[in-house]
């Protein structure tokens, strides 16, 4: 592969190289790291561009809102920030922790 000549063409080469994640939307999940480490919570969203996820009442950040419409609540929303994926286990109930999972090719390739 060429060496890229630009900035531009440096970024785009990042943007395209997507990590295979083995979480999905639903799963429970373990955080390794971080403020909430050791907390369980389930996915509600992947966001596979940036290798990130959103998981249920984990990584709550506070949102200082303004009342934009006649009758809507200005004040102080919590809401979940993304986290990376390197920062979680996949939950396992019956061992009651967050495991390591390996992804394997199968002898016909898929």
């Amino acid at each position: 592969m060429a060496r890229p000549k630009t900035i531009a063409e440096r970024k785009s080469r990042h943007v395209n190289q997507r990590r295979a994640t083995e979480i999905r939307r639903g799963d429970m999940v373990q955080v390794i790291a971080g403020d909430d480490k050791g907390k369980v919570g389930k996915v509600l969203r992947v966001i596979p561009g940036k290798n990130r996820l959103v998981i249920e009442r984990i990584n709550l950040v506070k949102r200082h809102t303004k009342a934009r419409k006649q009758g809507q609540q200005s004040g102080i929303l919590e809401r979940e920030a993304p986290l990376h994926v390197s920062n979680v286990l996949l939950y396992d109930p019956k061992a009651d922790r967050g495991v390591r999972v390996g992804v394997r090719r199968s002898a016909a390739g898929a």
